[in-house]
């Protein structure tokens, strides 16, 4: 089943956007015409009754959209590798002293010398989703990649082994 998505207009302030939930709770994006956002929950008995309500900056709500889709592509990944026969997802962690710490994503040329791709990166509680060569490599990341099993084994490799 689709996930059914409301779009409210409400008028003089702004529209709200409800997601509804299997249960038929709607979680609400209110985006007011003033630029700021809430988020609210609606009770699925009466979707015109706010049970709860917050307030977000800009950065409140980027953040939650972040974890929200880095959560979501990470579910989809490990899924993907369940159906696609050969194509594997692997969690490698960048050793402490390894020559990559502090150098850009594109040095390592993982997926030229691999052909693995590097699709996440986990770095304490936050993930990196899709990093682009620019993105800087940090002690203690830990490196989610998608390959075949040969190409995953080289990456390994190449990230213990450090820039030639």
């Amino acid at each position: 089943m689709g996930v059914r998505i409301e779009r409210i207009d409400l008028p003089g302030f702004g529209v709200r956007n409800d997601v509804i939930t299997d249960s038929g709770c709607r979680v609400s994006v209110v985006s007011l015409r003033s630029g700021e956002r809430d988020l609210a929950f609606f009770n699925a008995d009466d979707p015109d009754s706010n049970a709860a309500s917050i307030s977000l900056t800009d950065d409140e709500a980027a953040a939650i959209a972040e974890v929200l889709g880095s959560s979501l592509t990470l579910s989809r990944l490990s899924v993907l590798g369940e159906k696609a026969e050969g194509l594997y997802t692997e969690e490698i962690s960048l050793p402490s002293g390894s020559g990559f710490v502090g150098h850009p994503m594109g040095d390592m040329k993982a997926r030229t010398l691999t052909s693995a791709s590097i699709v996440a990166i986990a770095r304490g509680n936050d993930v990196v989703p899709s990093p682009g060569p620019e993105v800087t490599f940090e002690s203690g990341d830990v490196i989610v990649a998608v390959g075949t099993r040969k190409g995953l084994d080289a990456l390994g490799k190449l990230i213990n082994r450090g820039p030639s």
